[in-house]
């Protein structure tokens, strides 16, 4: 950003609060390192806009509905899935829990 007395005034791409360093351990970013800084910062922003427009907090699983058999088979896998550190197959679950409820017992 600038220069403040004998300190370089740094801010991230996407946004954030300002930080302070030598000047003499600054140099300009790689077009590699700005590309990805900026796709970064967009995506954040995107899954900001995202959550506040469905009122979710896209990080947070969804719950299974109680009394609905489909719920309860995509939570039994989930937790087996958790259990087996079976990542991917966690996740194939969240996101197949989150379509039923979306589709099927919509507000």
């Amino acid at each position: 950003m600038g220069q403040d007395g004998a300190h370089a005034v740094l801010r991230p791409v996407g946004g954030g609060g300002e930080g302070r360093t030598d000047p003499g351990r600054v140099r300009a970013a790689t077009l590699a390192e700005r590309l990805s800084a900026g796709v970064r910062a967009g995506n954040r922003r995107a899954r900001q806009t995202v959550a506040q427009a469905l009122d979710v907090d896209p990080d947070r699983p969804s719950r299974a509905v109680a009394g609905c058999a489909e719920c309860a088979h995509l939570d039994r896998e989930r937790r087996a899935a958790r259990a087996a550190f079976d990542w991917s197959a966690q996740t194939d679950a969240n996101v197949l829990l989150r379509r039923h409820r979306n589709a099927d017992h919509a507000a």
